[in-house]
């Protein structure tokens, strides 16, 4: 059930970040699922797997479309103006969640982000780097990861 879970939630993502919602787009986005879990799975299923909770995974995938969608938007009105007035940097987010695979996926979700990038996770995994496009209030971006994609990914994955 899990696997299928992350399968569906892989199809959905490949959807939203082609744009192409064909029945040849659907049936490559199965496919390139079905490979990617098949390349994971010893990492996924274990016996004291972590519980997969569908409301709270459905809520986490609404709210990377929507940042997803405020934060290319946000790029495109930065690139067009005459004036960019940015402060680019590297921050440093303290991690919440603390597996590898929900490491990963919030890695992941920041780097899908247009305007982010994960960089990298300190040994102990206590501690993400993030480069943002706009670094202007870091406390800011660092409470809207931990309210928004952090605080989803512990409702929907719990141990």
């Amino acid at each position: 059930m899990t696997l299928f879970l992350i399968g569906s939630l892989f199809v959905i993502i490949w959807l939203a970040i082609s744009a192409s919602y064909t029945l040849a787009n659907l049936l490559l986005g199965i496919v390139i699922a079905a490979l990617s879990l098949g390349l994971i799975r010893h990492q996924i299923v274990r016996s004291d797997s972590r519980r997969v909770h569908v409301i709270p995974l459905l809520s986490l995938v609404v709210l990377f479309i929507k940042e997803l969608a405020l934060s290319a938007w946000t790029v495109a009105r930065l690139v067009v103006r005459p004036k960019i007035e940015l402060k680019p940097g590297i921050f440093a987010y303290p991690l919440t969640v603390q597996g590898d695979f929900e490491i990963a996926l919030l890695a992941n979700l920041i780097t899908l982000t247009p305007g982010t990038l994960s960089v990298d996770v300190t040994d102990d995994r206590k501690t993400l780097y993030v480069h943002a496009l706009d670094c202007s209030d870091v406390e800011a971006t660092r409470k809207s990861i931990a309210a928004g994609f952090e605080r989803k990914i512990m409702e929907a994955f719990t141990r």
